[in-house]
C-alpha cells in the first residue's frame, strides 16, 4: 500500500537526517558552528515535530482504522508523507554538504622550514626542547638569547618537528606584536583555532579557548615575547593540564616571571661555527676557490656569531657568483657599513644585503612584500600578479621571485606557492621604504584596527595596506594622488565605501578588496583610469558595479569569483549567467563576442554553451587562440588562466570542481557532451582541473588522449553511465597520470574499473584524494600493481559502492610492504553492503591515518590494527552497535582504539 511505503521511507530518511545532526552535533563543538550549520540545525529540529506529527497521524490512522475521518484521510496524508520525504532528503544533502565544507584547524600550519644541519648547535637547540617536551614535569620552556640568534628558527621547527606532532593534537604558533594587547593575542589564538567568537570581553574568550583546548593536548609556542603576558587569565592554561608552553624572548627576567620550568639560552656562534655554517650556505664558491675562504673570515667577522646575519650574508655572496673581486668589494662596503651594535647592527647587515640587489625593479619587487605582514603566507602567483601590473615585472617575475628566496630575502614553502618576510626583514624594509622616493608605504596589516588611519598618513603613502583589520569604515576627500596599490582585503565588516573615496586616485593600479563585506562599490571607482587589477573575489554580498565602468581601460584583471554579481560592464559582459533558460545561451553569445574585442585578457572564467561557442571564441581572439595552439604542457605553460564550462548545465553541475579551485588551475567542465571532440581535446591539454559531467558517447577517458590529460592535476567525473573504465593503457610502454592529485569518480553506474592494463612504474604517484561514490558494479578499487605506485595517498572515500568487498584484495596484494600507505590520513566508509575487510592483517604501518569514518558496513567484523600500526589515529567515528560487534585478536587492541571512537546515531 502507497501509505505504508511511504511512511517507512519517510522514516527511513528522517532518521538518516537525525543520525546526520547528532554526527554533526558530536563531531563540531558550539562554538565552531558556522551561521549555515546553525541555521541548517534550526530547519532540522522544525523538521522533526513536522515528521513526528505525521507518524503520529499515520500510527492513530492504523490503530483506530474504523474512524471515518481518517479513512477519508489516507490519500491526502499519503501525499503529505510523500512531500514531506523529499523535503527531508533535500535537508539531508544540504547537511552533507555543509559537513564536507566544514573543516577542523590542521593540527599544524605555516610554511616549513629549510632543513636544518644534523648536530649543528641550532640543531642541538631543537632537540634539546623537544627532549624537554617529551618530559611530563615540564609543562613551559623557555628560549632566550639576544636578537638575530635564532630563536624564531627553533620556533618554526618546532612547530613543524613530526615528534612534536605526534604528541600534540595542535601546535599554534604566535608571533607577539609590537602592538599587543589582551585581547588581540586572544584573537590570535581563536583565529588558529577558526572559531569566529572573539569579543571584546576577556573573560569570555579565555572561557571559549578554555573549552576549545581543555581535551585536546596542545602545545602553545609564543615567539618574540616581550613582556610578560599573565596565560592564566588569558588561556585559563593553569587549567589545561595537557597544555604546554614554549616562549622566546631576548629577556631572561620575562622567563622568570612567566614561571618556566626550564631554560635554553640560545648563544652567538663561535668563529668556527659561523665560518661552517657561511660554507655551507654559500656553497661551491667556497670550495671552488680558496680567496673566498679568507673573504668569508672576514665577513663572519661581522656578523657577530649571529646566524640570521650568517645566512643572509652567505646567500648574498653567493649570489656575487664567482667573481672574487666582487666578494672583496663587498666585504670592504660590508665592513664600512658596520658602526653599531645591537639592532643596529641587524639592520645594517641586511640594508647591504639589499643594496647587493642588481636591480631596482628587484629592490621595488622585494620592498613592495613588506606590505604584507610576517605572519601572511603570500600567494606567489598574486604576489607576481601585483609587480606585473605595478610595472616592477614585465615577463621576468618568477625569475625576480626566485632570486630573492635564493638570497634568504624571502621565505618559501617547499613548492614555492607561497612565500613570507622575514619580522627583522620587514622591519628594515619598512625603513627603506620610508625614506625612499615613491616608495613610501602605509602598511598595517592584522592589526586588528576598527578605525582607519589618520588621513594625513595617507596623503603621504604610494602604497597602502589594512588588510586583515576590523575595519568598518573608511575616510571621505582624500588626497592620495601619488597612490599605487591599496590592500584592504579581509576586512569583514567593511560594508559601505564613501561616495568620494577613490576621487583622488587616478594613479592607483591595485585594488584589493576581496573578502571584504561590501554591496556596491561608488561611482569614483570609475576614475582609476591606470587601475589594472581589481579584486573583488569573495565579496558575497556585492551584487553590482557602476556602470561606468567601462571607462577602466586598463583594466587587466578582475576578480569576482564568489560574488553576486549578475552584470559586469566591461563592454557589457555576464559570468554568472542562468545557463537554465534559453535568454541565457542569447546573452552568453553576445559576451562571446565582445569577449574576443579583449586583446589584453590573460584570466577569463565562462560559461559557453556549446562546444560552437567556445569555437568562435578562439577563432576571433587571437592571443587565446595562439595560447591553444602552443604544443608546451598544461603544467609548464601558465601565461593564461581560464575556467571553462562548456555545454547545457545547472547550478551543482557548474560548482563541482569548487572545492578544488586554485586560482592557478586552469579548470575545464564539459557537461552533457557527446563522444570526443577536437577542440575539447585541445583544451584539455592546457588543463589541470577537468570535469567530465553527464557524458555519453566515451567509455573511457583515454579516449580523449592521453597525452592531453597528462597535465592533469584534478579529475572529476559524474553522472557518466557509459565509462567502463577510467584509464585504458592497454599496449602502452610509458607511465601516465604522474602528476594527477586528485580523482574523483561519482554516479557511474557501468564501471567496472578505475585502471585497465598494467600500471607502470611512476603512474599516479603523486594522486592525493580518491574517491569513489555510487560506482554500483565496481568490483574492486586497486587493480594489480596500482597500490604499490599510490605512496602519496592521504584520503580514500568510497561509498554506496555496492559490489566491493575488499578495499585492499588479498589475492594480488600478498607481498604489499608494510609502508605502503604511509601518507593516508583519512579513510571514509560509507554504506558498503558487502565490505568484509579493510586488509586481511595488521601488517600494514598506517603511519599517518588521523581520522576513519564507518558507516552501514554491516559485514565488516574486523578492523587492520594492532597496539601500535596507527600511533596518529585522532578519531573512528562509526555506530556503536557496530563496534561493540567488532572482532578483536586481542582486548589491549580495542582498549588502545576505544577512546577515539565518536558514535554515530543507529540507522533504524
Amino acid at each position: 500500500m502507497d501509505l505504508n511505503r511511504n511512511n517507512q521511507d519517510l522514516m527511513r530518511e528522517a532518521t538518516k537526517l537525525w543520525e546526520l545532526r547528532d554526527g554533526i552535533k558530536g563531531e563540531i563543538s558550539s562554538n565552531r558552528m558556522t551561521l549555515n550549520l546553525i541555521e541548517w540545525m534550526s530547519l532540522v529540529e522544525g523538521m522533526a515535530t513536522e515528521v513526528m506529527n505525521l507518524d503520529n497521524e499515520y500510527n492513530d490512522r492504523k490503530n483506530h482504522p474504523w474512524k471515518l475521518y481518517r479513512r477519508l484521510r489516507g490519500a491526502s496524508l499519503s501525499r503529505d508523507m510523500a512531500g514531506k520525504c523529499e523535503q527531508v532528503h533535500g535537508l539531508w544533502e544540504k547537511g552533507k554538504h555543509l559537513k564536507a565544507k566544514f573543516r577542523l584547524p590542521m593540527p599544524v600550519v605555516g610554511i616549513p622550514p629549510a632543513k636544518i644541519k644534523y648536530n649543528s648547535p641550532m640543531h642541538k637547540y631543537v632537540e634539546d626542547a623537544v627532549s624537554f617536551l617529551e618530559d611530563q614535569d615540564i609543562r613551559r620552556i623557555g628560549i632566550w638569547g639576544i636578537v638575530g640568534t635564532g630563536k624564531t628558527t627553533i620556533m618554526e621547527h618546532l612547530n613543524h618537528h613530526e615528534n612534536v606532532k605526534n604528541m600534540f593534537d595542535i601546535v599554534i604558533l604566535v608571533a607577539i606584536r609590537k602592538e599587543w594587547s589582551e585581547i588581540g593575542f586572544q584573537q590570535q589564538i581563536l583565529d588558529r583555532l577558526g572559531l569566529n567568537v572573539g569579543s571584546d570581553d576577556i573573560n569570555k574568550n579565555a572561557q571559549v579557548i578554555f573549552e576549545e583546548l581543555e581535551k585536546k593536548k596542545c602545545l602553545i609556542l609564543l615567539d618574540d615575547v616581550f613582556c610578560t603576558i599573565d596565560l592564566e587569565k588569558i588561556i585559563g592554561v593553569h587549567n589545561m593540564q595537557t597544555c604546554k608552553v614554549v616562549l622566546a624572548t631576548r629577556d631572561l627576567a620575562i622567563c622568570k616571571d612567566m614561571d618556566v620550568d626550564d631554560e635554553i639560552q640560545v648563544k652567538k656562534l663561535s668563529d668556527v661555527e659561523a665560518l661552517d655554517m657561511f660554507k655551507e650556505k654559500a656553497g661551491e664558491y667556497i670550495k671552488n676557490y680558496p680567496r673566498a675562504v679568507q673573504v668569508a673570515q672576514l665577513v663572519v667577522k661581522e656578523c657577530g656569531g649571529l646566524p640570521l646575519l650568517i645566512e643572509k650574508l652567505a646567500k648574498t655572496f653567493k649570489g656575487m657568483g664567482g667573481n672574487i673581486q666582487r666578494w672583496t668589494d663587498g666585504q670592504r662596503k660590508l665592513q664600512d657599513l658596520m658602526n653599531e651594535e645591537g639592532m643596529g647592527a641587524v639592520h645594517q647587515v641586511l640594508q647591504f644585503c639589499y643594496d647587493s640587489l642588481d636591480s631596482n625593479p628587484k629592490k621595488d619587487c622585494f620592498l613592495y612584500c613588506a606590505l604584507h605582514s610576517e605572519k601572511c603566507e603570500i600567494l606567489a602567483r598574486c604576489l607576481l600578479e601585483c609587480w606585473r601590473m605595478e610595472g616592477f615585472t614585465d615577463n621576468d617575475g618568477h625569475e625576480i621571485l626566485g632570486h630573492l628566496i635564493n638570497v634568504s630575502l624571502l621565505e618559501t614553502s617547499g613548492n614555492k606557492k607561497k612565500v613570507k618576510m622575514n619580522k627583522v626583514l620587514r622591519e628594515m624594509a619598512m625603513k627603506i621604504s620610508h625614506e625612499r622616493e615613491n616608495s613610501k608605504i602605509l602598511a598595517m596589516p592584522c592589526e586588528g584596527l576598527k578605525e582607519p588611519p589618520n588621513p594625513k598618513r595617507w596623503t603621504q603613502a604610494n602604497r597602502i595596506s589594512l588588510l586583515d583589520n576590523e575595519l568598518q569604515n573608511l575616510p571621505e576627500n582624500l588626497d592620495c594622488g601619488n597612490l599605487f596599490t591599496m590592500l584592504l582585503q579581509r576586512n569583514k565588516n567593511l560594508i559601505v565605501i564613501a561616495k568620494l573615496f577613490f576621487a583622488s586616485m587616478f594613479c592607483l593600479r591595485v585594488l584589493d578588496l576581496h573578502g571584504t563585506g561590501i554591496k556596491s562599490l561608488p561611482l569614483s571607482l570609475c576614475t582609476l583610469i591606470d587601475l589594472r587589477g581589481l579584486y573583488l573575489n569573495s565579496c558575497t554580498h556585492l551584487v553590482g558595479l557602476p556602470t561606468d565602468i567601462v571607462a577602466l581601460k586598463k583594466l587587466e584583471v578582475l576578480d569576482i569569483r564568489g560574488t553576486k554579481l549578475k552584470f559586469v560592464s566591461l563592454e557589457e559582459f555576464s559570468i554568472d549567467i542562468d545557463s537554465s533558460h534559453q535568454q541565457g545561451y542569447r546573452i552568453a553569445n553576445i559576451i562571446r563576442k565582445e569577449l574576443a574585442t579583449l586583446e589584453k585578457l590573460t584570466s577569463l572564467k565562462f560559461w559557453f554553451p556549446t562546444v560552437h561557442c567556445l569555437y568562435l571564441f578562439l577563432m576571433t581572439n587571437k592571443a587565446w587562440k595562439d595560447f591553444f595552439d602552443r604544443t608546451r604542457p598544461a603544467w609548464e605553460d601558465f601565461s593564461f588562466r581560464f575556467q571553462f564550462a562548456v555545454g547545457c548545465q545547472n547550478l551543482t553541475c557548474y560548482q563541482i570542481l569548487g572545492s578544488f579551485d586554485d586560482p592557478s588551475y586552469n579548470s575545464l567542465k564539459f557537461i552533457n557532451g557527446k563522444g570526443v571532440n577536437d577542440l575539447i581535446r585541445k583544451v584539455l591539454a592546457k588543463t589541470h582541473a577537468f570535469g567530465l559531467i553527464n557524458h555519453v558517447g566515451a567509455s573511457s577517458l583515454s579516449e580523449f588522449d592521453m597525452e592531453n590529460i597528462e597535465g592533469l592535476f584534478v579529475c572529476s567525473i559524474e553522472g557518466c553511465h557509459e565509462i567502463e573504465t577510467i584509464i585504458d593503457v592497454t599496449g602502452k610502454t610509458e607511465s601516465a597520470l604522474e602528476i594527477l592529485q586528485h580523482l574523483h569518480i561519482r554516479n557511474a553506474s557501468k564501471l567496472e574499473s578505475i585502471w585497465k592494463g598494467p600500471v607502470l612504474a611512476g603512474s599516479l604517484t603523486r594522486l592525493r584524494t580518491l574517491v569513489l561514490l555510487k560506482c554500483r558494479v565496481l568490483t574492486k578499487i586497486f587493480f594489480d600493481g596500482m597500490i604499490q605506485q599510490l605512496c602519496k595517498l592521504e584520503h580514500l572515500r568510497v561509498e554506496e559502492c555496492d559490489e566491493i568487498e575488499e578495499i585492499i584484495m588479498k589475492s594480488e596484494n600478498s607481498e604489499l610492504e608494510s609502508n605502503q600507505l604511509r601518507r593516508l590520513k583519512t579513510l571514509t566508509l560509507l554504506n558498503l553492503p558487502k565490505l568484509t575487510s579493510i586488509w586481511a592483517h595488521d601488517s600494514l604501518e598506517w603511519a599517518s591515518l588521523e581520522r576513519i569514518e564507518i558507516s552501514i558496513c554491516p559485514m565488516l567484523k574486523k578492523l587492520p590494527f594492532n597496539i601500535n600500526n596507527a600511533p596518529k589515529l585522532r578519531c573512528i567515528s562509526c555506530q556503536q552497535e557496530w563496534w561493540e560487534a567488532l572482532e578483536w585478536s586481542n582486548d589491549g587492541i580495542k582498549q588502545r582504539l576505544n577512546p577515539l571512537c565518536a558514535f554515530t546515531s543507529s540507522s533504524g
